[in-house]
């Protein structure tokens, strides 16, 4: 017998297994409820009776607040749809009153805002065409015109829509219009320095996120760098947040820390600020994006 030397890894599946894994359908479930004894046991045996196979469970028992998060993501039978499963899960739902969701692989859609900074959607940009983003980016919104070139050099279309005191209105139609027309299911505003109106921030509730430097103390207004420098932090932060009409006091879902020092000058602090927002921001579109931030009131649970 001879044996030939080979490059490819060996897998120990055979043809049909492969087969099998490959037309398996992938879905994740997210839920919340009261704390209570047989929940995690309902979902496990709803999903074996169903012939799924369970890749990943986590699950949160909030003993403060007498609740439990979950998150679990199966695979299984062509023949079910999200639809198809919400329905017949309805009634184990109902006895635990449980909020939940099942969701399928299917990648959101993200359109991106931005104004005159652009590190964070460079960011964006780079990692979804990476494959690591979570995401995919399908538009760029912008009140300037300064990175219309970033963005159609990678392929996105770039819409200018500028803001004034007297089109503010007629420019949040707009961008609810452009949100419709590409079907998109998350905006990120990636350093777009317009304060949104509470009728759109409410409009786009728990499917807009937004990044803010900040620093401990927090900074307000025009040159927060320059403002850190004058006060000696000695660390620089970014917070990613589900967008309300409270301004800057959403939900958060990530935040990035980075130590500095007195040898910090207000443009090396602002370049380690802009390292912090886009590493911030870039976890918090992925980690939405794969279902795994449940929101708890005003507050989150992420299941990294």
């Amino acid at each position: 017998m001879t044996l030939v030397a080979t490059d490819s890894p060996v897998s120990t599946l055979s043809k049909p297994e492969l087969l099998k894994e490959e037309q398996a359908q992938k879905f994740v479930l997210t839920l919340s409820c009261v704390e209570r004894a047989g929940i995690v046991q309902a979902v496990t045996t709803f999903l074996f009776e169903r012939g799924f196979n369970i890749e990943e469970h986590q699950q949160f028992d909030d003993g403060l607040r007498q609740t439990l998060h979950l998150r679990t993501a199966f695979s299984g039978p062509l023949s079910y749809s999200p639809e198809r499963l919400e329905e017949e899960f309805s009634a184990i739902a109902d006895r635990f009153e449980m909020k939940f969701s099942f969701h399928d692989r299917t990648k959101k859609r993200v359109l991106v805002m931005v104004s005159k900074f652009g590190h964070c959607l460079n960011d964006l940009i780079f990692r979804w065409r990476g494959g690591s983003l979570g995401g995919d980016l399908v538009v760029v919104a912008s009140n300037h015109e300064t990175h219309r070139a970033m963005a159609e050099a990678a392929g996105l279309p770039f819409v200018y829509i500028p803001v004034t005191p007297d089109t503010k209105a007629e420019a949040e139609q707009r961008l609810l219009d452009l949100v419709e027309e590409y079907n998109a299911d998350l905006v990120v505003l990636a350093r777009y320095m317009q304060v949104l109106s509470d009728d759109l921030c409410r409009a786009l509730e728990g499917r807009a996120i937004n990044i803010h430097h900040s620093f401990l103390p927090g900074f307000k207004g025009a040159r927060p760098y320059h403002q850190a420098y004058d006060r000696g932090v000695k660390l620089v932060g970014a917070t990613a947040h589900y967008v309300t009409a409270d301004l800057d006091e959403g939900p958060i879902i990530e935040q990035e820390v980075i130590r500095v020092d007195h040898s910090y000058g207000p443009t090396t602090l602002s370049t380690v600020g802009q390292d912090a927002e886009a590493l911030a921001l870039s976890r918090a579109v992925k980690w939405h994006c794969e279902h795994r931030v449940l929101l708890d009131q005003t507050s989150t649970v992420v299941f990294r």
